[in-house]
């Protein structure tokens, strides 16, 4: 059982008393849980009795885990019993006393903390004007241009722009080093994917020309034993390719696109365009509306949401860089950082978020903002694509984060448009 002492602050103070049985009943659940970890002579694993183990490996063997299972047991039935306290994380908890006549133990609570909304009605913002220039367009054009070049070989000077097919061995101290060699290599001269000057050096020279190439690593180049080093690259180029762009007209679009001519191209482009920039002017509107309700908003944020949420863009970071093949540490390693200083450097922008989300989800709760179940079925069938016939199907298909994504998407635009009536929009 679980009784209040005391309030300071947003701590709460929480006494437990665990009875004699109640405190029986989870060493034996303990002792369920874990037998099969335990090899006793004798016995085969996970068939030897409670006794013998506590004999074996003490009285106490199941304390830990019995202390555990009792202690968020009680903790959540007086949750659940009490909806006026809003922990913001699992209590810090000390034991007081524990034998096999029951348990005593103290939690401290960190509450949620008060929320004062600032003023969100009557205010005005400015959406920003939308247009497509033809600037915009051509600059489509030209990615669509691009796509459809075609390289022909040639026997003149490799220029930038040019693609050179080049074998390369780099030594640095007059020894090669990984990574440093390769054979039939295609590199755009002028692209800046390889280091220093390497790629402006190899402009001039035609087919079967070599030379050696001189650069030096920089300094902060991610295989430590090149940083900062000078070296020598032996380059042959095998083979030049010029660059020819396709010319602009009807055959292009109907080949390359669901459009017959330029006109028709141009036309739906522009539509695209408008519609990505209305987007676009959109969104930001709606950022702007929810900054100005955050500033506004009061609240003292516990410490420990801020570390979690810093620890929450570590990780995000982590991943993101574990999918483009890096790692975090040698992300620091290149930034010259540490996880400390980077986790220093994340408290700012990690308040923030906390603040933003605290205060949104005060609003969403004092106003009852909701989605319906109908609401959510739509915002999926709208991201799958699917018809309604294949609804449930699909939906067996999504996990738990899934659909509250989904849920907490259909909310936060449901906030959005409540935020936004409110107010004057120039």
């Amino acid at each position: 059982m679980i009784t209040r002492e005391k309030s300071e602050g947003n701590t709460l103070t929480l006494k437990v008393k665990v009875s004699a049985k109640v405190w029986a009943d989870a060493i034996e659940e303990a002792y369920e849980k874990n037998k099969g970890k335990f090899n006793i002579q004798g016995f085969r694993k996970g068939h030897a009795p409670k006794k013998v183990i506590e004999k074996e490996y003490g009285d106490t063997v199941f304390y830990d885990d019995a202390f555990d299972i009792v202690i968020s047991r009680e903790y959540s039935e007086f949750l659940s019993k009490n909806k006026d306290v809003e922990p913001v994380d699992y209590p810090n908890v000390t034991i007081d006393s524990i034998t096999a006549d029951g348990v005593l133990a103290t939690l401290k609570v960190e509450l949620m903390p008060e929320i004062k909304i600032g003023n969100y009605k009557g205010l005005k913002f400015k959406k920003d004007k939308v247009e497509v220039t033809e600037h915009m367009i051509e600059h489509e054009i030209e990615h669509l241009i691009e796509r459809h070049a075609r390289f022909v070989e040639s026997e003149e000077k490799a220029e930038k722009g040019d693609v050179a097919t080049i074998d390369f061995r780099g030594m640095v101290d007059g020894k090669t080093f990984e990574g440093g060699s390769a054979e039939d290599y295609r590199l755009e001269l002028g692209s800046h994917s390889f280091i220093d000057t390497f790629e402006d050096q190899l402009v001039g020279l035609k087919k079967d020309e070599g030379k050696d190439v001189k650069v030096t690593f920089p300094s902060d180049y991610p295989a430590k034993e090149l940083a900062g080093k000078p070296a020598v690259f032996e380059v042959k180029v095998k083979k030049v390719e010029k660059k020819e762009l396709p010319e602009l007209n009807d055959k292009l679009i109907s080949d390359s696109t669901d459009f017959e001519t330029v006109d028709e191209y141009k036309k739906d482009l522009k539509a695209k365009l408008l519609e990505g920039e209305e987007k676009k002017a959109q969104r930001k509107l709606e950022n702007d509306i929810i900054e100005a309700v955050v500033d506004a908003s009061t609240v003292e944020i516990p410490e420990v949401l801020i570390n979690n949420e810093v620890e929450h863009i570590v990780k995000d970071m982590s991943q993101r860089l574990a999918y483009q093949g890096l790692k975090f540490e040698d992300y620091l390693s290149y930034m010259k950082t540490t996880v400390e200083e980077f986790k220093a450097s994340k408290k700012d922008e990690a308040k923030r978020n906390v603040k933003a989300r605290l205060v949104l989800q005060k609003i969403i709760r004092d106003n009852k903002i909701s989605a319906s179940q109908k609401e959510i079925d739509e915002r999926i069938m709208k991201y799958a694509g699917t018809k309604k016939e294949n609804l449930d199907e699909f939906k067996k298909s999504l996990s738990e984060y899934e659909k509250a994504y989904i849920e907490n998407d259909v909310i936060m635009e449901k906030l959005v448009k409540f935020l936004s009536e409110g107010n004057t929009i120039e």
